[in-house]
């Protein structure tokens, strides 16, 4: 890597941007010039200084998210290179980074000298990945998924006016016993609320129902 790579992070959470700096703080030739935490947040601050040759870009932030970013950025300042680096491995946040731009996709959870080779990688011009990331992804490019027909089907779908309460609880964070006593059902009632809501969402996890949701506007 050429010395003094300028890196800027940006993430929402001032935690998770003190854990990257640590990990970063074991090389010598990473400089952490500035954090930002959200995607608008960062476009002014490259406004005023574009001396920057990679960012760390988180996904899910308010105002601006990653994604939305991403694409401002690679319009604007085409020789930066752009790492997603989320906590969010699901296909349609992947499709979308790489479509905005991002060089490279990284989970949180890498460690230190990982996180430190992708960052090598994608300033050599590679395209830095978590393996399990690398899979989905030529899972998607086997297999193309038309995210924004799935959107428009997910427009038909109507949940019932108790489906969303319970989802507008779960996006609070709330556990299924918690959800029970607020909403003076059975846990095991919340559960099939939510399998019920999985179904018609045609989701999988808790993240993905609250992202599909909130995007479709059914909370």
């Amino acid at each position: 890597m050429s010395s003094n790579v300028k890196i800027v992070i940006v993430d929402d959470n001032s935690f998770l941007i003190n854990a990257i700096k640590e990990k970063l703080s074991f090389f010598d030739d990473v400089q952490v010039k500035y954090t930002a935490n959200n995607g608008l947040d960062v476009l002014e601050k490259l406004s005023n200084d574009k001396n920057v040759d990679l960012i760390l870009m988180d996904i899910e932030m308010p105002i601006k998210n990653g994604i939305e970013a991403t694409l401002e950025i690679k319009n604007k300042y085409p020789q930066i290179k752009i790492i997603m680096l989320t906590v969010f491995d699901n296909d349609e946040n992947i499709f979308n980074a790489i479509k905005a731009g991002a060089d490279g996709y990284l989970l949180k959870e890498i460690d230190p000298k990982g996180l430190y080779a992708g960052i090598q990688e994608t300033i050599s011009g590679g395209a830095a990945m978590t393996p399990s990331i690398a899979l989905k992804t030529l899972k998607l490019l086997r297999n193309p998924v038309d995210f924004e027909a799935k959107d428009e089907e997910l427009s038909e779908i109507i949940l019932t006016p108790r489906e969303i309460e319970v989802l507008e609880q779960l996006s609070r964070g709330l556990s299924y016993s918690v959800i029970a006593e607020n909403l003076f059902l059975s846990p095991s009632t919340v559960r099939k609320h939510i399998e019920n809501i999985y179904k018609k969402l045609q989701v999988h996890s808790k993240i993905e129902a609250i992202q599909k949701a909130k995007r479709n506007n059914l909370i």
